[in-house]
């Protein structure tokens, strides 16, 4: 308990700091003041009193006649402490915690040649990287890891909640990280199963960013998203890029990289998850808050409260005010005549 006979309990910074428990004894503090007046109002007339052989006119006289009031004050007083101490005044400390599952999320980052082309600002990969970091920022307490992809697959970073490593991952990637040229997405889809096989998270998913052209690779990537699903592993693949149609230059036709939109879409399928298009950088951004709010964490919010109660000071202090007004009673500042 902390020091009690200090008059910093009775003022108003301390006393705005309590919540109360029963605050309706507080009520009852200005009847006992109103209680003490009618007394005195109505009873002043009929009180008996001893007369003292010395000039009760001066000023010692009148200090005697105040002091005569320290009884009924420290009475007053003790009875506004017990109300006080009944109102049970109290400091509560709330803080809040929020739990979730979690759930295991693996970036597949196309790297090729292809992630080079600027039909996004500036360009796919830079785009991607760039809505992935949003993405991560967005998520909570979930686990997720990188993993880049050309002609081989390759683990850039293992499933972690340390948000600032993966960030600095992101802004790492580059197109030449993979000297291998192509795109081995079914190897890519292998490598990711292969992190979360033993996850024991009840969420597990893979998003794959690419222009979806296989090229590489010694697994096909139909099979490879069969088998994600195998072990509950849910592939989104998002279609990065748009479609252009070839230029004629001098009778030659010049072929830009374009997006393979069918094989993406069935891997969406085989894999249990969604194909998405994303042709500029607000339909990435878009993309990437779809599956936001469909791979939501479940959380809870658990609240700690800590109530620390200050009814015994008040105790105290009554008491002391009780204490003080007996002692009275056996000195000239009691009327002996009213006992």
């Amino acid at each position: 308990m902390e020091q009690w006979l200090s008059l910093k309990w009775f003022g108003w910074t301390t006393l705005r700091l309590f919540q109360w428990a029963h605050p309706y004894f507080l009520y009852a503090i200005p009847a006992i003041i109103i209680l003490f007046w009618l007394r005195t109002a109505f009873h002043r007339k009929s009180k008996q009193f001893l007369n003292i052989p010395y000039d009760a006119t001066g000023a010692s006289g009148d200090w005697i006649t105040r002091l005569r009031y320290v009884l009924p004050i420290c009475t007053a007083l003790a009875m506004m402490c017990i109300l006080v101490a009944l109102a049970r005044p109290q400091i509560v400390t709330e803080r809040t915690d929020r739990f979730s599952e979690g759930i295991d999320i693996i970036l597949l980052m196309d790297v090729s040649d292809s992630m080079l082309e600027k039909d996004l600002r500036s360009d796919r990969l830079t785009a991607a990287k760039k809505v992935a970091r949003e993405f991560i920022r967005g998520r909570l307490q979930d686990r997720i890891g990188i993993i880049i992809f050309a002609g081989e697959a390759y683990s850039l970073c293992p499933l972690t909640t340390d948000y600032e490593l993966l960030y600095g991952f992101l802004e790492d990637i580059r197109s030449d990280m993979i000297r291998t040229a192509g795109t081995a997405i079914g190897s890519a889809l292998a490598v990711g199963v292969n992190r979360m096989r033993d996850s024991k998270s009840q969420s597990k998913v893979a998003i794959l960013i690419s222009d979806g052209d296989n090229t590489s690779g010694n697994l096909d990537p139909i099979t490879a998203a069969r088998l994600a699903k195998a072990f509950g592993v849910r592939v989104y693949t998002i279609a990065v890029g748009s479609v252009r149609q070839p230029l004629k230059a001098d009778s030659l036709k010049i072929t830009q990289a374009k997006v393979d939109e069918g094989e993406l879409q069935q891997i969406a399928v085989a894999g249990d998850g969604k194909y998405f298009r994303a042709s500029d950088n607000n339909a990435l951004s878009s993309v990437f808050a779809q599956i936001n709010n469909l791979e939501k964490v479940k959380f809870q919010n658990v609240i700690f409260r800590e109530v620390k109660d200050y009814y015994r000071i008040y105790l105290y202090w009554a008491v002391f005010f009780l204490l003080v007004g007996l002692a009275t009673k056996s000195t000239f500042m009691s009327n002996i005549l009213e006992d």
